[in-house]
């Protein structure tokens, strides 16, 4: 395996301290941890998170070497490519579609999917190859086989593989058919984010084998880590969600953006108006908040856009994507209620405050009281137990 100049940098140790007491790193990962550094695996010029500007900002290996080295051993997200790979130049580009995720999320994930001596495991979404490389330094190289759909992403992460010494299996193909030549699979874990569990990865996973994926609606972008255990049968696989987590959706369950004008047309007359006795600050939670979680797994077919902010009103927009059927709300400082539209067969403003009465009454629950099973006929997805399951 090669060596790594750079493996005992003081920022490499820290960050290892930091995962290590936040929880994130166990310590049966620690050896991989020490010896598969996230460096090895980002490319020169790449666009990591900086946490005080709150954006993503272009830093590069041969020009700046203190700053690149800071970043890889830093616990933030590092976009690697934009647009698809269609992107040029140095500034960020429109959309984010490949990265290094977090070393907290990495870990924490690693330690959902629960590895044994053994087990051969199957990843969706190669990235950079530092997830697939931490897999085969734990299990060995051959019982870990990772699906890319991109070619040149794959490519650079089959490169980057072999040459740190950890030659694992790099598929280029689409994830959601998993990879049933090197099946059957103890574990399969995905790197991106997904709204539909694929069925093919229970067929290519033995019984009792796990599932680790980041699932949500298109409500919004709040997914959360499901954590699914293969029945005895290999008919379903079911289990409960373990935390919130933000990833890139797989490319082929991306939702299109929303064209406001296909929905908001006809008179003033056409839309039914109201008021809700509620505030901007009761409706709004904060970054993976699992009020909007909730939200998304009873609200069927929707997607929600929170606007700016212009003086003191602040617009909320509800797009069904089954019809054209809308809502928004206006949130105003300083008032009690708030201005209400609807339009369209489905009144989406009334679904969402049931939404919102039921997450109430059932207490208000965390991520981990729901769960997920999943089917050859589909999802459902339950609070506190599977007999207590809807369709999603």
């Amino acid at each position: 395996m090669t060596t790594n100049a750079h493996q005992e940098r003081p920022s490499r140790t820290e960050l290892g301290r930091v995962l290590m007491s936040g929880g994130a790193l166990a310590s049966d990962w620690a050896p991989s941890f020490a010896a598969v550094p996230r460096s090895s695996f980002l490319p020169d010029l790449m666009w990591p998170f900086d946490m005080t500007t709150g954006r993503s900002v272009p830093v590069s290996r041969s020009q700046d070497a203190a700053a690149w080295y800071g970043y890889a051993d830093s616990d933030v997200p590092v976009v690697t490519q934009w647009d698809d790979g269609k992107h040029s130049g140095t500034e960020p580009g429109q959309v984010s579609t490949s990265s290094a995720s977090m070393p907290s999320v990495v870990f924490r994930m690693l330690r959902d999917l629960d590895v044994q001596p053994g087990n051969r495991v199957l990843e969706i979404g190669t990235g950079t190859g530092w997830n697939a490389a931490l897999l085969a330094h734990r299990l060995g190289t051959e019982s870990v086989v990772t699906v890319e759909v991109d070619e040149a992403v794959a490519a650079e992460a089959r490169t980057a593989l072999n040459l740190f010494g950890l030659p694992v299996l790099v598929i280029h193909g689409d994830g959601c058919k998993g990879y049933p030549e090197g099946g059957p699979y103890d574990r399969i874990i995905a790197t991106c984010g997904f709204r539909s569990i694929p069925f093919a990865w229970v067929e290519q996973c033995r019984p009792g084998g796990v599932i680790v994926a980041p699932w949500g609606t298109h409500y919004g972008n709040d997914d959360a880590v499901a954590r699914l255990v293969v029945s005895a049968d290999g008919a379903s696989a079911t289990g409960a969600f373990t935390g919130p987590v933000e990833f890139m959706k797989a490319r082929t369950q991306r939702l299109l953006p929303v064209v406001h004008s296909e929905y908001v047309t006809g008179s003033e007359a056409d839309r039914a108006k109201s008021f809700a006795p509620i505030t901007e600050g009761e409706f709004m939670a904060e970054r993976f908040s699992p009020k909007r979680f909730a939200l998304g797994l009873r609200l069927r077919q929707c997607v929600h856009v929170v606007g700016e902010k212009r003086d003191g009103a602040r617009p909320v927009w509800f797009y069904g994507l089954s019809d054209r059927s809308w809502a928004c709300v206006m949130f105003r400082d300083g008032q009690r209620e708030a201005q209400v539209w609807q339009s369209g067969p489905r009144r989406l403003w009334d679904e969402v405050a049931a939404a919102l009465a039921w997450w109430r009454a059932a207490g208000e629950p965390d991520y981990e009281r729901f769960g997920l099973t999943v089917t050859q006929h589909g999802q459902r997805v339950w609070l506190d137990r599977p007999s207590q399951a809807w369709d999603i």
